[in-house]
């Protein structure tokens, strides 16, 4: 056996509750391991010591796995009736049979050695306080990503000389185009017929530049996008047709004109809030350009965003503060924190209680980019927005070489790094205002589908971002950051493509398959890049999603009730054609 590949630990994403009742119990092997056992039961079932009488255990098989590249990761739910587990596993491979404990492999003789004290995996008490609980409605949510200066100007008739007139071509960040609030507000309603059900807004509050990353003051509304009672309506009026509002959290560093550093930059060490930055060469403190020289830390060298310290009790205190002030006074449903993996443990730790008394069912999401299994135990985010699989989606559809058991293993491995409960409030996208647009990857419609039909179709929450629903353009930061075209709205071209967004979007809304966490890879059709995958809901009704990622037509028959397709005809799935249907 290759012992070298099993791997399991009574902790983080291996063993834990599910909730108070269901333990969810997972396990890496090598493909060697052709079947698996667990035997399981309560550890005072032989008495407390165990004293003459040996602990047995019920023995059941583990049925369901999902297919890494190197290994196989299987996946079993327990119901220890006194929240207590006691564990170990059993492993057969063609050659023999191995059991599996926590300090090692035995063999059958070794494990029915009288006197022999056995090392089995122990799940000591399931306490419900313990409980890695994420808010229930972020699955339902179906997001729409909004930078404010690009998407609408709702007050057209101001006097702002700093304002260009609005565009529809490239950009950069030095432009501002007058989108505010008031904008967004108006705009509600079109969100409301597109189908989504939640807004993400980039940064609101004051600052210099039109990305507001660089926060001058964190209790303030930008003027040039509004003021507080705008934001108000905003929230309220999205609130009365359904739809959930996140802002931005700049935590992790502030701009040059917040006041706490500003007083740091006059008074050096001797100011009061010298220790909320992290500050090395004091002689230095003013100097102006990029901080490669390590005077202090900033946010990518950038001068002009100095990085917060949020070790400080002060400033972890000051910003639990700022977050309980946007949620009393505009009423919003979640937060994003923008460079969620620089801020410190400690300081989401203590926002994470402190907001969760104020709403408990605030959605505390972290901009990670990277495996984020040390952020998501239960006492810091709900979930992350979910770059691994944007990147694995991406290259797989750039990359000919790779098959469909590449895809495979790509979903796989993101679906298996964390918690079922932080899975299902995953923040899924393929594109951002920190990317290239998605359609500006391949320019060509039937990849720009085929790759929505999968983030429409995974376990977690979709998001997309102003002007995917027309298929927008854009390159890299900024120019991803165009200005909604809204008077090319109205053409027939735009109508049809927003008519198959908003059948994407009614799918992912009124399927519960497409909202499930239960999935995986049946492989009946021919071709190495003929991807698909099944879906299942609560009754295992079936949905079948097949992708044909080639240039050579695919036959997968008729049958079933389609929901979504393109190149679709009589059983044929044509050059990077979709095909989205209910299996009967």
């Amino acid at each position: 056996m290759e012992f070298a590949a099993v791997h399991h630990k009574t902790s983080e994403q291996m063993s834990y509750p599910l909730d108070e009742d269901h333990l969810v119990i997972n396990l890496k092997t090598g493909y060697d391991v052709k079947r698996v056992f667990i035997i399981h039961g309560d550890p005072f079932d032989a008495g407390i010591l165990g004293g003459n009488e040996r602990w047995t255990g019920q023995r059941e098989e583990i049925i369901y796995k999902k297919c890494l590249p190197h290994q196989i990761w299987w996946t079993t739910t327990l119901m220890p009736p006194y929240k207590r587990c006691k564990y170990y596993f059993e492993l057969h491979t063609e050659e023999g049979i191995w059991y599996y404990f926590e300090d090692g492999f035995l063999t059958e003789e070794q494990v029915n050695m009288p006197g022999r004290l056995l090392q089995y995996f122990i799940v000591p008490w399931m306490n419900p306080a313990d409980v890695n609980r994420t808010p229930s409605w972020v699955n339902d949510t179906v997001w729409y990503q909004i930078f404010p200066d690009r998407f609408c100007n709702g007050t057209p008739d101001r006097e702002d000389d700093s304002i260009l007139p609005w565009q529809t071509g490239p950009v950069t960040n030095q432009e501002k185009y007058g989108g505010d609030l008031e904008g967004i507000r108006k705009k509600i309603p079109y969100l409301k017929d597109l189908g989504i059900t939640g807004i993400y807004l980039t940064p609101i509050m004051e600052a210099e530049t039109n990305h507001k990353y660089d926060t001058k003051d964190y209790t303030k509304i930008d003027p040039s996008f509004g003021d507080s009672e705008t934001m108000r309506r905003l929230v309220s009026d999205a609130h009365a047709m359904e739809i959930r509002v996140m802002v931005d959290a700049v935590f992790n560093h502030c701009g040059r004109k917040f006041e706490p550093w500003q007083d740091v930059q006059e008074k050096g060490a001797s100011s009061p809030y010298a220790d909320w930055f992290m500050v090395n060469d004091w002689s230095q403190i003013t100097k102006r350009e990029d901080t490669r020289d390590g005077r202090f830390y900033s946010f990518a060298f950038a001068d002009g965003m100095p990085k917060l310290n949020t070790n400080n009790p002060e400033v972890i205190d000051y910003f639990c503060g700022v977050c309980e002030q946007w949620i009393r006074e505009f009423d919003i449903d979640a937060i994003r924190f923008d460079v969620g993996n620089e801020v410190s443990h400690r300081f989401l730790k203590k926002m994470r209680i402190h907001l969760k008394q104020v709403k408990p069912d605030i959605y505390l999401l972290g901009e990670i980019w990277h495996d984020a299994s040390q952020w998501l135990t239960g006492d810091e985010y709900d979930s992350v927005m979910n770059y691994p699989l944007m990147s694995g989606i991406h290259d797989f559809f750039l990359d000919s070489s790779m098959d469909k058991k590449e895809f495979e293993y790509m979903v796989n491995r993101c679906y298996t790094m964390y918690m079922q409960q932080n899975n299902n409030v995953l923040f899924n996208l393929l594109d951002s205002h920190d990317t290239e647009r998605l359609m500006n990857r391949f320019h060509d419609p039937d990849i720009f589908y085929q790759q929505l039909a999968v983030l429409f179709t995974l376990p977690g929450s979709p998001c997309i971002f102003y002007g995917t629903e027309i298929a927008m353009e854009g390159g890299f930061d900024p120019d991803c950051r165009r200005c909604m075209p809204w008077e090319e709205i109205s053409t027939e071209e735009n109508q049809e493509k927003i008519r198959l967004m908003k059948k994407l979007i009614r799918m992912r809304r009124t399927e519960e398959a497409c909202r499930s966490p239960h999935f995986h890879f049946p492989d009946h059709y021919e071709g190495s890049r003929c991807v698909e995958y099944i879906k299942l809901d609560s009754e295992n009704r079936e949905l079948e999603i097949i992708l044909n990622c080639s240039d050579e037509p695919v036959t997968v028959g008729d049958g079933g009730e389609s929901l979504f397709s393109i190149n679709y005809d009589a059983g044929i799935l044509g050059k990077n054609g979709t095909l989205i249907r209910k299996r009967m």
